[in-house]
């Protein structure tokens, strides 16, 4: 059983790409033994439609791809991040304004500590960033390695 698997997939900043971009993941956990109807993979599935969108909304057209990645750590952590290269990093906005928005990165923090996780954000060489989340990993099935797209 390798230590380490990962997969990723880098798609344009499009709307039409969301659903891409879930549907990958959900074929990547699917073949790492990650049943569709798992609690945890409905969480990766909405995680990564929101942080999806957030790269294609929010990066104002200055990211023309976003990237996704997905690993497992010694089967033990499942890790999932989004790349972007708009140089903004999320924010909380007020309440007032999460009204009509900024709700994601409400349900993506949510989400990731109600499964144990972890929420991080780091900086890429070209001035973008990652937004990563961590999630324990529960299923026993070892895992395969999936090429990207």
């Amino acid at each position: 059983m390798a230590d380490h698997q990962e997969a990723s997939v880098t798609l344009p900043s499009d709307p039409a790409s969301v659903a891409t971009a879930r549907r990958y993941v959900a074929e990547v956990l699917s073949e790492w033994g990650l049943p569709d109807e798992a609690d945890t993979a409905d969480s990766v599935r909405l995680i990564v439609s929101e942080l999806a969108t957030n790269a294609v909304q929010h990066t104002f057209g200055q990211s023309p791809t976003f990237t996704v990645d997905v690993r497992l750590e010694r089967q033990e952590w499942l890790r999932v991040g989004v790349t972007d290269s708009h140089p903004r990093w999320p924010k909380r906005l007020p309440a007032a304004v999460q009204q009509d928005n900024g709700r994601g990165m409400v349900i993506i923090r949510w989400l990731t500590a109600e499964a144990g996780g972890r929420l991080s954000v780091t900086p890429t060489e070209d001035g973008g960033k990652t937004v990563w989340i961590a999630l324990p990993w529960s299923v026993g099935a070892p895992a395969r390695s999936v090429s990207g797209c």
